[in-house]
């Protein structure tokens, strides 16, 4: 009986240019929607999709004093000048030729202390503030190439600062550690790899083909999506990390069986049949697994966290179904020359049928199982040792401040915070509504003002009331970065202690809106539903194990040693990025806290690339122990027969999210560096020492099923090929 994968590979085999053809025509559409939707479907902002208080604050404020364009402020322009102060002559005439010979309308109509008596000088008066709103996401650039002009003036010091600058340079970054992690540094890394695995150059290029357009295919879907969901800019940045992973990994792992079965005599088309019925089987149970990881997040109630999400999702398909269908049509047309292009040396060896049990990693096992208990003691103790930090992880975002400082965002930052120490450009915005003109409220909002002022982490704010008295308005800037942990927590504790008891006995709603505020939230909206996503992943994971294996032993020690690598991970997010042990070694920004989404989004992603080749693995020692009966023959064979692939499988996820980690955005090297080390630390330490030293304790205890559970399907992950003689009489007839 064929299997569907079995099905598929044999039938794009036969009509090689017909399966090519449709995936050209997609690549091409593909093509079309990237360039046609996907720039406009993107943004850099994180949005919670709950309601939350900050949006709930942002609709009242909105209601009562409807948004005019001529009072709007998205960014300020800092001038500020040594030599002059801003009663001289030279400095007016400055500032109002920055407005007058402008191209663009945000800073012509920007309103400066020329023009509005409130506009903000600083104290030693050799500094001003030029208000401005950029209204189209378009105009940013020509905004920043007219500060960069007026900057050239040796008098004078320009530069700019605000939300829309902010999220325009995290854009740019973005898209920078794309080009230089992964175009110039995961990919060579991962081709590198796979020429070490393969030792042809032929066979080394095609699962790096497959990856390419498996991307280019999700990235056209992504764009799609787009178009009826917000998505993260982030997206993109998974998806191609991701892309590369996959697609590689699933093209690995069918090429390698495709060469097997040619070297047990199969001809051209019985070992595409077989290999579909066998690797490509595996691919399929492989890449639901890491999708089924990967739906948890969609129930997490923030935007980015969705998108990277999706982005996974969406490539995780498509390259199953690359590897599936195109594939084994590249076979058919290739044949033998798959293994054109030896390298001396490494091609020999990976071309030699005689030797299937890889003699370093088997000599590790046999020394590992001599003392189980002492392997397993000293690996679980070195684990432990490593998550142990995680007790001090602190979840915050990537700020302005974090940003290198060769942005203009970030170097506007710097020249606010030092002309004007007490404005903020993302103030918290506090808005009174229902009755804010009654006595009692009119009270409790003065005494508020009063502790305000009296807090140095807050400067001066601003009352403004609605014309009918129903709703008031206090706006007061956040000292600093607004996403920082020191005025994160200022805002939470004005939203949880400090309103409440002033307005205790009320009847106005209060609510917090600006930067910190959406922080708070966004905080919320990730770590909130953790427990659930969690719970979700772990049980899936072990049901489907079990399942697999029919065994809960086995199932619930998987999953054991997935959240041993984790916590792990974790451990040493914190050492490095919040401590900055080895920050510098290794390129890092050392940073008060680990990005909100980036924990969450580890656990998942860990645990749907581990079955990439823990499935594999564990199925090889049980079959072997099915034929043997024997637990420490089992686990020997089984690790060292699939170290090559799968040492190349891992190593490979490894150098693709290495690429990620030396980006200059925090938060994706944070991610990077998290899964790159879990799974470099599953795939050597856990796979070499814990696992076999468990497995050897647990013996005969590993394949236990309890009996009502007997009724369980008996599922082979790699399916039984068909034997030569029978895939010849097939291809023949």
């Amino acid at each position: 009986m064929r299997t569907p994968t079995q099905a598929l590979a044999r039938s794009s085999a036969r009509h090689p240019w017909r399966t090519i053809g449709a995936w050209v025509v997609a690549s091409l559409l593909a093509v079309i929607a990237i360039g046609a939707l996907l720039g406009g479907a993107l943004t850099s902002e994180g949005t919670v999709t709950n309601n939350p208080e900050s949006e709930r604050a942002i609709d009242a404020q909105a209601r009562a004093f409807p948004p005019d364009p001529a009072t709007l402020v998205t960014d300020v322009v800092i001038v500020r000048s040594d030599r002059f102060t801003v009663d001289a002559a030279e400095f007016k005439a400055f500032v109002r030729d920055l407005a007058d010979t402008s191209g663009t309308d945000a800073l012509s109509q920007g309103r400066s202390y020329l023009t509005d008596s409130g506009a903000a000088i600083s104290a030693d008066r050799h500094a001003t503030l030029v208000s401005i709103a950029i209204l189209d996401d378009g105009d940013i650039a020509a905004v920043i190439d007219e500060i960069k002009r007026a900057d050239e003036n040796p008098a004078f010091a320009v530069a700019i600062a605000g939300g829309q600058v902010f999220d325009y340079d995290t854009s740019l970054l973005s898209q920078e550690d794309l080009e230089k992690g992964e175009l110039q540094f995961g990919l060579p890394a991962a081709l590198i790899i796979l020429l070490l695995v393969f030792g042809t150059v032929v066979a080394g290029l095609v699962p790096l083909l497959m990856a390419i357009v498996s991307i280019l295919v999700a990235l056209g879907i992504f764009a799609v999506i787009g178009q009826q969901f917000e998505l993260s800019i982030f997206g993109v940045n998974m998806l191609t990390g991701m892309g590369l992973a996959l697609g590689i990994d699933y093209s690995l792992f069918v090429v390698s069986r495709y060469r097997e079965e040619r070297g047990r005599g199969r001809d051209k088309l019985g070992a595409i049949t077989a290999t579909g019925g066998t690797a490509s089987r595996s691919v399929l149970f492989s890449g639901t697994a890491f999708v089924v990881a990967m739906f948890g997040m969609l129930i997490v109630p923030n935007s980015i966290m969705r998108s990277l999400a999706v982005g996974a999702i969406v490539v995780g398909i498509v390259s199953v179904a690359a590897a599936t269908t195109l594939l084994p049509a590249l076979l058919a047309l290739l044949g033998d020359r798959v293994d054109a292009l030896r390298i001396p040396f490494f091609g020999r060896k990976s071309l030699d049928a005689a030797n299937p049990e890889g003699r370093f990693w088997g000599a590790i096992i046999r020394r590992v199982l001599r003392r189980p208990g002492l392997s397993a003691a000293v690996s679980t103790a070195f684990f432990l040792l490593l998550a142990a930090p995680v007790l001090g992880m602190s979840i915050g975002a990537s700020g302005v401040s974090t940003l290198p400082e060769r942005f203009v965002s970030k170097e506007g930052f710097i020249a606010l915070r030092e002309a004007f120490p007490e404005t903020a450009t993302d103030p918290a915005v506090i808005v009174i509504s229902g009755g804010a003109s009654g006595p009692v409220e009119t009270r409790a909002l003065a005494s508020l003002q009063v502790e305000l002022a009296d807090d140095v982490r807050f400067a001066p704010g601003k009352v403004e009331r609605s014309s009918d008295g129903e709703v008031a308005v206090l706006t007061v800037p956040v000292v600093g970065d607004p996403t920082s942990e020191e005025a994160i927590a200022a805002v939470r504790e004005l939203r949880d202690d400090v309103l409440p008891a002033l307005f205790a006995g009320t009847d106005a709603e209060v609510l917090v809106g600006g930067t910190s505020s959406e922080n708070i939230d966004y905080f919320d909206s990730v770590i909130g539903p953790a427990p659930l996503v969690i719970a979700i992943v772990l049980l899936l994971t072990f049901v489907l194990l079990t399942v697999v294996f029919r065994s809960v032993v086995v199932a619930a020690t998987a999953v054991l040693l997935n959240l041993l690598s984790v916590a792990a991970a974790y451990g040493l997010l914190v050492l490095v990025f919040q401590r900055g042990v080895g920050a510098d070694l290794l390129g890092f920004q050392q940073v008060d806290s680990i990005e909100a989404w980036v924990p969450l989004f580890l656990f998942s992603v860990l645990f749907g690339l581990s079955m990439d080749y823990q499935v594999f693995l564990l199925s090889r020692i049980r079959e072997r122990y099915d034929m043997t009966g024997d637990t420490t023959d089992a686990v020997t064979f089984g690790i060292a027969s699939t170290a090559r692939i799968i040492t190349g499988a891992a190593f490979i996820i490894v150098a693709v999210f290495a690429g990620f980690a030396r980006g200059e955005l925090v938060a994706f090297q944070q991610m990077g560096f998290g899964v790159a080390v879990a799974l470099l630390l599953d795939a050597t330490v856990i796979r070499s020492v814990l696992l076999p030293s468990v497995m050897k304790l647990l013996g005969a205890w590993n394949w236990y099923l309890p009996s009502w559970l007997e009724w369980l399907p008996q599922i082979s992950v790699e399916g039984n090929a068909t034997p030569p003689a029978v895939a010849a009489e097939t291809a023949d007839a």
